[in-house]
């Protein structure tokens, strides 16, 4: 597994074998950028980051910084460290679930989440409800999941979705304040 573009492409990153996790496919990140496009200057959050890949790789495509959460942070720390990316990069130790909620609003222009395939329905409804707040104006969620469960944000556009084998990748969008829904009087 290696980065794929910018200034860090061809560099390897590391998955360590008998930890829990389930790197991004080469093929599948490439497919999530080349639709993304420019992510110059954006800031990154990855939820469940596992290894760092996604954050990584949009540090290497010109990022401005990137935020990476998961319950063990010890895949995405090595490679972090390996690649000199400590000053680009944060590294959080939490459940992604507990962590959102105290999140600041309006911190991210992008955010990943992959997170395990088991549990994608919870994790959807416990995230959708915080994600918007998250975003700046114009900010996307990229989704990653299972064919037999994909992640759905009602309170979220989606602009996209992506098959890629079994697996499953969701562009949204936060609402535009003009089609944000308004209490009825």
């Amino acid at each position: 597994m290696r980065v794929i573009s910018g200034r860090l492409g061809g560099r390897q990153l590391l998955a360590p074998k008998g930890w829990k996790v389930r790197p991004t496919s080469e093929r599948v990140r490439e497919a999530i950028f080349s639709a993304l496009g420019d992510v110059e200057g954006m800031k990154v959050l990855d939820l469940y980051c596992g290894t760092g890949a996604l954050g990584i790789e949009s540090i290497s495509r010109g990022a401005a910084s990137a935020v990476l959460v998961d319950r063990d942070t010890r895949p995405a720390m090595g490679n972090v460290h390996n690649l000199g990316l400590t000053g680009e990069i944060e590294l959080i130790r939490a459940e992604s679930t507990d962590w959102i909620t105290l999140a600041p609003a309006g911190a991210f222009d992008l955010v990943f989440l992959d997170p395990p395939y088991r549990t994608a329905t919870q994790v959807a409804e416990l995230l959708d409800p915080q994600l918007g707040r998250l975003l700046t104006p114009g900010g996307r969620v990229v989704a990653e999941s299972d064919n037999r469960g994909p992640l759905e944000f009602p309170s979220l556009d989606m602009v996209r979705e992506r098959r890629y084998g079994r697996t499953v990748v969701t562009f949204h969008r936060a609402p535009s304040p003009s089609q944000e829904k308004t209490p009825a009087e």
